[in-house]
């Protein structure tokens, strides 16, 4: 039966050490084989912790599965910041533009909860909110309103 292993490493800069090596390193694995096919696998994401499950199979071969950054993760990379507000609400530490947000809820579609694009846009702009970012300019809950109100359009 095979075995899982989750880890959140940084994208194409995993190393031996922990997360990785104490989570792996009893498995019976080769530790730098796994490290190098799993930045490999995950340096489109260079700089964003990236979530990524080993699949370890009783012959010692392994599967790997990368998933898509969190989104305050890609939500900071396209700001270009290090983190988001300590005083969400009061301090805004970035503003991001409409087109930004679809495109980090496109890249999340297929592992949030909600059914559609429009509904994975306000997720988004939820996260926003909490991180400190304003969209275009505005409040994130303003622009989660427009969208109910259809004053905004979500195609998808």
């Amino acid at each position: 039966m095979p075995r899982i292993v989750e880890v959140l490493v940084p994208g194409g800069e995993a190393s031996p050490g922990p997360p990785l090596g104490p989570a792996i390193g009893p498995l019976g694995l080769n530790v730098k084989e796994v490290v190098d096919r799993i930045n490999e696998a995950t340096k489109q994401f260079n700089g964003l912790a990236v979530p990524v499950k080993l699949i370890v199979h009783d012959d010692r071969s392994f599967d790997i599965e990368v998933g898509i950054p969190p989104a305050t993760a890609l939500i900071k990379k396209e700001l270009g910041i290090s983190k988001g507000s300590n005083k969400a609400g009061s301090e805004v530490v970035g503003d991001l533009s409409m087109e930004q947000v679809i495109n980090i809820a496109k890249m999340k579609a297929g592992e949030v909860l909600s059914y559609d694009l429009k509904n994975t846009v306000k997720e988004i702009l939820g996260t926003c909110l909490s991180m400190g970012v304003t969209v275009e300019g505005k409040n994130p809950k303003e622009v989660q309103r427009e969208i109910d109100e259809g004053k905004i359009k979500i195609e998808g």
